[in-house]
């Protein structure tokens, strides 16, 4: 079985290109900032970026909707593969082929404010700072449901 589940920001806008012919294909490829659970003594690093590729649909939303420092949640597979540079050496390659991304925090969460803005949901008029209604005092009875 070959799958993947990572969640982390993007690194910068996903770059996008469409395939020639009848059908073009959005092809969008950007880096994501995944943070190690652990960190060793010596180790700086505390992020892997892992390159992904979304085709189609897909790769038309991370270009609509994606921006730098957006925190989403993919899953898709690892493909691995390589080429020969113009120098003559080999490359090997290592991406995720995006089957499924979403956004993993609300827009205001991030702090981003790269124009889309969802509508403000009104705050009940009994919320408590938390966000919750308040149940006064003296309720001795269960509680509506089962």
């Amino acid at each position: 079985m070959n799958k993947v589940i990572l969640m982390g920001r993007l690194t910068r806008d996903p770059e996008v290109r469409y395939s020639q012919g009848d059908q073009s294909t959005a092809i969008s490829r950007y880096t994501l900032a995944v943070d190690r659970r652990f960190k060793r003594d010596a180790d700086q690093q505390t992020a892997d970026f892992i390159p992904c590729v979304a085709f189609g649909r897909a790769g038309e939303f991370a270009e609509r909707y994606f921006r730098k420092g957006t925190k989403i949640a993919v899953t898709g597979r690892i493909q691995t593969g390589s080429y020969t540079n113009k120098d003559g050496q080999r490359v090997y390659t290592t991406e995720v082929i995006v089957e499924e991304q979403e956004f993993a925090e609300s827009k205001n969460a991030g702090g981003d404010s790269s124009g889309y803005a969802p509508a403000e949901r009104p705050s009940p008029s009994s919320a408590a700072g938390d966000g919750f209604m308040n149940i006064p005092d003296g309720i001795d009875e269960e509680l509506p449901f089962n």
